[in-house]
Parts: structure tokens; C-alpha cells; sequence
């Protein structure tokens, strides 16, 4: 959710910090502030809104001088948890002297405990937010060392964090540490950046050292010193982020949304590439960290995420069952281990999550290991947490992905989780010639998304017909059902349309009382198994007067004719025909946005990466 950065080194840190912020922007927030050290004193400025407001509001509070010679800082974009968006509330935070500043990511459960503590003693707050309490619990534990204050405070602290400190006192040190809430440290030229994302330091470094939990870290322009809150040295290494800087820029389109819904024929490439084994007609997937004999012995495969990634998971379930013959399902990772599952040693449990830091999904993972399951994780950021407390998983490969609502992440999961199926498939009952039809089916995905992409203008002429429209029902079968989710969840996230998805057999079981004429009702309806069944809904809605719009396959013209409007998508394997058909719906759903002019790529209340429950 929130961004951290902080910076010391040899730089203009108000610039880098700024800049930082920017990269950051992308995650969701409502307010901004920075603070940099000033001689023997912090100086704070914040501003309520976008980054921008705060780069004005720093250069009316500061002197030139102070804008441009500063060297350490730390800054944090805030999206409001404890209090509205307000300059007061939002961060860094500082303690009852002053000296000390905070920015904070996560939620300090026993704040209103300690707030009161504290008040007693005499501390007096400005904000309602949980993160001036920590602020002022660091100043109170200080007795001249901010690292041991640090260390003493977060002792007393009950909840999640990832903190990025200074102090006037100490100014060639900033202190930051984490527990649930991601912090990544960038190593430089005698510099170093701290971010709670690694796109924060792309511009500036490749190096980084990722904290894990419960670690703590004093950063100095040359060093970067890890202990555990007990103040007993651990070892992080250094590693590569592998990244282009240039890839986190809108490259020419007018949203980023637009530029990953573009760059899918590459991100699926990318995730497909070197993992299809076109001779044994199975896939390679070596992060699985499984033999084919443990992947035999497996008796289900449990799939846990949120939102986009829990409609992935969905698509996964049908290609688990139909290809490998093994029981699967999907629960939502937030209410996974609230109820206690039922797991064991023959239970493969695979997390999916695009950033890798989901807060729920990082939980479930934590309970599926306790619980003695096989535990793989399916995410996109390399290093993320996720991924390493799982120690086995798949890298998606989709690069940067920017705008909150998620596009290439998606159609990458659903392309992995696809030829998982197929390797297990492979391992228990698929032949050889099947398999090796269905590796060709999903070699050829990123060509099938291309074609989808060349109807970019008709789709847009579609979607003019519905931007009028406050309500519209999503409609599909079978494994087109967590399209229809899907599709439903991106045209409410962007354009504020009240959108929801159903599986086409349950509109008569209550939705159905909602049509009337002109309501739209998106059906997807291409070839597979239930497609006459999916027809014969469609036709149930237009007796009530509902407008159709058709995902429907090339060449298909029985479907055609029941459509108001319809996209046609090439024919493909119904499992494989799922992600060009998602990608018709974001086009559309995008499009929608664009024209009702609803901003795309930070829609209100949203945030990318939800770190906290």
C-alpha cells in the first residue's frame, strides 16, 4: 500500500526522495510528506493529494538552500488507515522532542495502548494515526542511541511494520527495520536508498539487500549494518534486481494500464519461454522444487490469493482437475487460516500473489507450512516475500507492472498455472500426444493475445456504447466463469461502474431480477463445453431487455447472432482460450474508463499491494 523511501549519501536528497515518491505512486496513497535533516534540527513538510502538491509545498516550507544541500531524508506516500488523508495525519511523524522522524508501512495493533501509556507520562498528539505513537515511543526509549531505541520500542510493539527512522543527533545514520510490511535497501557509490519497493531504486542502483522479518538495519553512505531486534548480527545478501529502469515508464501511451495490456505478448512470452518441453509434450519448471514422483504421490493442490490472483487460482482449479485428474481447489487467502484447514504432507498448497508481499496471502503461506503441506509460490517480483519464505516457487517473468489494476500479472499466472497443470498431467494421466497438443495450444498464447490487441480500435467502439451505463452483469461457464469475475472486477476498479460477475446459471437464481431494458449484461461465450448452455442464458436476458455483448470465438456465428455487440476472439483449447478472452475484457473495460475520463492507473481507494489485513 504505502511507500517508504529514504536516502543518505552524496546526492540532493529532497530530488531523489521526490523522485522516489513518483515511482512509488503507483501503489495507491491520498497524502505525501518528507523530512530531511538540518544541522541539529528535522525539518517536516507534507501535503495532502498527489506527490506534485508536496514537491510545491516542500519549496514554499524550505529554503533553497536546504531544498538542494540536504543529504539524508526519508519521505512516505500514505494511504489512510488511522485517520482521513490530511496534512496532520499524514507522515513523517515526529516524536515529542522533534528531533526524531518516522515514516511507517503496516499497523501497530496496540497503538491506543501505548498512546495512552505515553500520554500519561506527558506525551502530546497532533494526529490520530497509529505511526505517531511509534515515533514517540522511540523518543521515549531514546537514551542516546536511536538503534537501541529503535530495537526497544518495536519490542513493545504488537502488529506489522516497515519503518525507515532518523535523528538529528545521530545525522549519518537512518535506521530501518520490518516485520510483515516489505523494506529493500538499495547499495550505491557512498549511497544508499531504503524503499518499501524496488522501483523506488531502479533509477539509482541494481544492488539490494532484502530485510527479512524482525529484521533491523542501521544505514550509513557506506555501510548497511543488519542485526535481529535482540542486537545479534545476521547475514542478508547482496543481490541484483535485474530490473530496467525503463520498463516502470508509460513508453508513448497515455496509461501504463494501456502499455501492460500491450506488452502482453511479450510478459507471456517471457513467462512461457524455455519451460515447454516440446519433445515429452510436458513443461519445465524446475522452481516447483518437486521430482515427478513426489508430483505423482500428490492427492490435491490447494491454491490461496486475493482478488485478480484468486480469479487465476480459479482458471488453475479447472486445468488441475481436467489435465492431471486431481482434486483441486481455491480459498481466499485472507480467510485461509482463520479457519483452521485441513492440510497434510500429500497436499500441494501454491500461493499466488503478483507483488509477493500480500499480507493474507503471506499468512496463508506461514499456516500451510506449519501444517506440513508442500508450499510453492507463483509471484512476480523477484526477492519478495513470498517467494522467499516459501523457498520454491515460478517467477512470472512479467516485469514492471504499474497500474493498480492488473493486467500482464494475471494472464501470466493463468499461462503458468497452466502448464503446472500440464506437467502434472503429464506425471499421472495425460499422453504423450495430448500433452504435446496442449504445449502447442500454450506456445501459441502470446500470438492469440497479439490478435486480441489488433481489434484494440473496434473495441473501443464497442465500449462507447456502454460508458452511459452505472450497472452491468458479467456472465460465463466453466472456466469462463473467473473471466466473467475478472472482467466484472476490472470495469468496476477503473471506471467506478457497478460491475458484477455470476456463473451464467445462477442470474435466474436471484440476479436475473435486476435486468431491464438496455442493462448490459457481458457474456462469455466461446467454444467449449457449456457454451449452448451459456447461449440459452443469453437468451433469458434478452427477454428481459438486457443489452449483450459477447466474448465470443471467431467464426462462431450461432453465438454471434444472439449478440447485441460481440468481440471475437481466435479459437483456442477452452482452458487456453481464457486469457486472450481476459484480455478483450480489459481493452473494453479500459476503454469504458477512459471515456467516462476516470483516472486508469490510480483508481480511488485502491492500492497495488495490499501489505496489511
Amino acid at each position: 500500500m504505502c511507500g517508504i523511501v529514504g536516502y543518505i549519501g552524496k546526492a540532493n536528497a529532497a530530488s531523489v526522495l521526490i523522485g522516489g515518491l513518483k515511482r512509488l505512486e503507483y501503489r495507491g496513497y491520498d497524502s505525501a510528506g518528507l523530512a530531511l535533516l538540518d544541522g541539529d534540527n528535522v525539518r517536516v513538510s507534507k501535503a495532502a493529494g498527489k506527490v506534485a502538491n508536496l514537491s510545491e509545498r516542500a519549496r514554499t516550507d524550505w529554503t533553497p538552500e536546504l531544498f538542494q544541500n540536504a543529504a539524508t531524508g526519508i519521505a512516505h506516500t500514505r494511504w489512510a488507515t488511522h485517520g482521513p488523508p490530511t496534512e496532520v495525519n499524514a507522515h513523517p511523524h515526529l516524536d515529542e522532542t522533534g528531533g526524531i522522524a518516522l515514516v511507517h508501512n503496516g499497523i501497530i495493533e496496540n497503538y491506543r495502548a501505548l498512546r495512552s501509556r505515553l500520554e500519561t507520562k506527558g506525551h502530546h498528539f497532533l494526529s490520530e494515526t497509529d505511526t505517531e505513537v511509534l515515533a514517540h515511543l522511540i523518543g521515549d526509549c531514546n537514551k542516546g542511541d536511536l538503534f537501541q531505541a529503535v530495537c526497544d520500542a518495536l519490542h513493545q510493539v504488537e502488529g506489522t511494520f516497515g519503518i525507515a527512522v532518523i535523528s538529528a543527533k545521530e545525522p549519518g545514520k537512518i535506521i530501518t527495520a520490518r516485520r510483515g510490511s516489505p523494506i529493500v535497501i538499495g547499495v550505491g557509490n557512498s549511497e544508499a536508498i531504503i524503499a518499501s519497493d524496488a522501483s523506488a531504486i531502479l533509477a539509482h542502483t541494481q544492488r539490494v539487500i532484502y530485510l527479512d522479518d524482525n529484521d533491523i538495519a542501521i544505514v550509513t553512505a557506506d555501510a548497511v549494518d543488519i542485526r535481529d531486534l535482540n542486537n545479534v548480527p545476521v547475514t542478508r545478501e547482496i543481490a541484483e534486481l535485474g530490473l530496467d529502469s525503463a520498463a516502470a515508464e508509460k513508453g508513448g501511451f497515455e496509461h501504463f494500464m494501456l502499455k501492460e495490456i500491450h506488452e502482453q505478448p511479450e510478459s507471456l512470452a517471457n513467462a512461457i519461454r524455455g519451460r515447454l518441453d516440446l519433445q515429452l509434450g510436458s513443461s519445465v519448471l524446475a522452481g516447483m522444487g518437486t521430482s515427478q514422483r513426489e508430483l505423482a504421490d500428490l492427492s490435491r493442490v490447494v491454491m490461496v490469493g486475493c482478488g485478480t490472483s484468486l480469479h487465476a487460482a480459479m482458471v488453475g482449479e479447472y486445468a488441475f482437475e481436467d489435465l492431471a485428474d486431481i482434486h483441486a481447489e481455491v480459498q481466499q487467502a485472507a480467510e485461509f487460516r482463520y479457519r483452521n484447514p485441513i492440510l497434510g504432507n500429500r497436499d500441494f498448497v501454491i500461493a499466488i500473489s503478483q507483488s509477493g508481499e500480500t499480507a493474507d496471502t503471506l499468512a496463508a503461506v506461514r499456516e500451510a507450512k506449519q501444517k506440513g503441506a508442500f508450499v510453492m509460490s507463483l509471484v512476480n517480483v523477484v526477492g519478495s516475500t513470498i517467494a522467499r519464505e516459501t523457498g520454491r516457487g515460478v517467477y512470472l517473468h512479467a516485469g514492471p507492472e504499474i497500474s493498480v489494476a492488473s493486467t500482464k500479472a494475471f494472464t501470466s499466472q493463468v499461462s503458468v498455472l497452466l502448464m503446472m497443470a500440464l506437467k502434472l498431467g503429464r506425471g499421472r494421466r495425460f499422453s504423450r500426444d495430448e500433452g504435446l497438443k496442449l504445449a502447442r495450444e500454450i506456445e501459441s498464447i502470446p500470438e492469440l493475445v497479439r490478435r486480441v490487441i489488433e481489434k484494440n480500435d473496434t473495441i473501443a467502439e464497442i465500449a462507447a456504447r456502454y460508458v452511459d451505463n452505472e450497472h452491468a452483469f458479467f456472465i460465463g461457464r466453466g472456466p469462463m466463469f473467473p473471466v466473467a469475475l475478472e472482467g466484472a472486477l476490472k470495469l468496476k476498479e477503473i471506471s467506478y461502474i457497478h460491475a458484477e460477475g455470476y456463473h451464467a446459471a445462477e442470474l435466474k437464481h436471484g440476479p436475473i431480477a435486476l435486468l431491464q431494458k438496455g442493462t448490459p449484461v457481458i457474456a462469455v461465450a466461446c467454444e467449449g463445453p457449456a457454451k449452448d448452455k451459456t447461449l440459452g442464458n443469453i437468451e433469458e436476458c434478452r427477454a428481459r431487455g438486457a443489452r449483450i455483448l459477447g466474448i465470443v470465438t471467431e467464426g462462431d456465428h450461432d453465438a454471434e447472432e444472439v449478440m447485441d455487440d460481440f468481440i471475437a476472439i481466435p479459437r483456442a483449447h477452452p482452458l487456453v482460450a481464457t486469457i486472450p478472452a481476459t484480455v478483450a475484457l480489459q481493452l473494453f473495460s479500459y476503454h469504458v474508463a477512459h471515456l467516462r475520463g476516470c483516472e486508469i492507473d490510480q483508481p480511488r481507494n485502491l492500492a497495488k499491494s495490499v501489505t496489511v489485513e
